[in-house]
Parts: structure tokens; C-alpha cells; sequence
């Protein structure tokens, strides 16, 4: 098997129409993740966004913008939607994922999907990628704020080829299996 899959921050507080932070194309990512869960086995990490127990910095003007997020990391809204819910997850106050842990997770090959394409994603992959590994991103299960804000991030992440390659859900699990 090749690569390690790392499922980005599918959490309650980016599935809610409710919410501030509400993903518009959400639902529309279960079934290509689970499909790349699936073919990926254990080599599969989920990521949560959450909020610091203590904002610092620049932070702290964005918690003013967003009091609604400034709860404990267990709280329902970060919680992994179904079918993912109770899995284990890397919970991290930042937009990218990417760092020691997930380093030492994904050898030198990650392959990525999750929310927000223009936020979490981008900041993830283009941190990996810093760090010298291949990155795969599956457009198919990647959704962004908006459409365009979505498109706009693929864009960007497509200019950092080779570091950076954008797949479709079949060439990722066909990969998986290489």
C-alpha cells in the first residue's frame, strides 16, 4: 500500500446548516471518503479541528469573531460526523494538520480529503508539501466555504505539481492498492 490518507476535519460544527462554519457540499464527501477509508485500511488519519483553551496571539481576534467555537475539544460540535464518529482523531487548534504527528504517520506519501478545501485542506498540503512529502489531494472529496472558494483552493494547490497532485477518489484507491 502506498501513502497514508488523512481525512480532514469532518466535524459536526462543518456538517450543521446551523453553523457559522457550515460547508455547503458536506454530505455530499461521506461517500467518496468512505470509499477511500475503506480502500486505505489502517493507514487512515482523521483530524478535528479545535479551539485552545487559551487563544493567543491573532487568535484571540479570531475567537472574538467566532465566540460560538471557543468550547472544550469535547464538545458535540467537534465531534466526527457518522459514519466516522468515534474514531480516533488528531485534534489540533490550527488550520493545518500538518506537523510531528501526522509527519510520522505519513511516511513520504499523503494522500487528502476533508473540509474546507480553502482553509484546513490548503493549509495542511501546502505544509506537507513544504516538508518534502507527496501530496495527493482527491478533488472529488475535498468541498471548500463555496464552490468558488473551492475551486480557487484547487487551483492553488495544482500550481505546487509535482509536490502537490490533484486525483480523482478512483485513482486515489487505485493508488492505495500499488
Amino acid at each position: 500500500m502506498t501513502g497514508h490518507l488523512v481525512v480532514i476535519d469532518l466535524q459536526q460544527v462543518f456538517a450543521d446548516p446551523a453553523s457559522g462554519w457550515f460547508v455547503p457540499r458536506f454530505a455530499e464527501l461521506l461517500d467518496p471518503i468512505e470509499a477511500l477509508v475503506a480502500a486505505y485500511g489502517p493507514a487512515v488519519t482523521f483530524t478535528r479541528f479545535v479551539a485552545p483553551a487559551e487563544p493567543a496571539g491573532a487568535w484571540r481576534d479570531y475567537y472574538r469573531a467566532w465566540p460560538f467555537a471557543r468550547q472544550p475539544p469535547d464538545a458535540p460540535l467537534y465531534a466526527l460526523v457518522d459514519p466516522f464518529a468515534g474514531r480516533p482523531s488528531l485534534a489540533r487548534p490550527t488550520f493545518g494538520k500538518w506537523g510531528p504527528e501526522l509527519a510520522a504517520r505519513a511516511g513520504d506519501e499523503l494522500v487528502v480529503a476533508g473540509v474546507s478545501s480553502d482553509c484546513c485542506v490548503i493549509s495542511t498540503v501546502l505544509a506537507a508539501a513544504d516538508a518534502g512529502v507527496r501530496v495527493r489531494v482527491v478533488t472529488e472529496a475535498c468541498a471548500g466555504a463555496t464552490d468558488d472558494s473551492h475551486r480557487q483552493a484547487m487551483a492553488l494547490m495544482g500550481l505546487y505539481a509535482p509536490l502537490v497532485e490533484l486525483v480523482g477518489v478512483d485513482e486515489a484507491v487505485r493508488c492505495s492498492a500499488r
